[in-house]
């Protein structure tokens, strides 16, 4: 057990070792609901990181670097030698990670963000007295059952009232509000 402390407390393996205890405490603050943090998209970006919670990545990245670097220490004696490995350990850490979010952008790809044309389509129920071309709302429900209040403007003289079916067929984004044809359900 004396080897391994030693081996730990030597350069560079000391430098992720107490980077490493700060992971551990953070992780076990995070166990016990105490803490919760997020890195940057920018800065995981810039490390090639994107895919995973910035908080998996860096802590990846330092515990394969600190193994790393432990074996490292066991292997190799001299200044210049443990030099080269801090380098190959920040390297082999930051690949690791870097696989690690590569596999988990693939398996788990980014959903779209909702937008307005998800609307385009759907069934709507007019919730104001009259719809015409230059007035009106209606209630359309979302894939995940919310609902919302749009605008929408009909181009004919069909009679649309408060509680009559639509179909939304279009959306012009340029006076923010969609298109809406009578739509019986029967």
């Amino acid at each position: 057990m004396g080897r391994f402390v030693d081996a730990v407390l030597e350069f560079p393996t000391v430098l992720f070792s107490f980077m490493l205890v700060v992971v551990i405490v953070y992780w076990v603050l995070v166990l016990l609901g105490g803490l919760g943090m997020e890195l940057s998209d920018d800065f995981l970006t810039s490390l090639g990181l994107r895919g995973v919670p910035g908080a998996v990545a860096l802590s990846l990245l330092l515990v394969v670097a600190w193994f790393v670097s432990l074996v490292g220490v066991v292997l190799v004696e001299g200044t210049p030698a443990r030099a080269a490995v801090l380098v190959v350990a920040l390297l082999a850490g930051w690949l690791c990670a870097g696989l690690v979010a590569r596999a988990s952008r693939a398996m788990f790809p980014a959903a779209a963000p909702p937008s307005r044309a998800d609307f385009v389509g759907r069934m709507c129920v007019i919730r104001t007295g009259r719809v015409g071309t230059d007035f009106g709302q209606a209630e359309v429900t979302a894939d995940d059952g919310s609902s919302a209040l749009v605008q929408v403007r009909q181009t004919g003289d069909e009679d649309l009232r408060a509680g009559s079916s639509a179909l939304i067929f279009d959306y012009d984004p340029e006076g923010e509000f969609f298109w809406v044809m009578p739509y019986d359900l029967h």
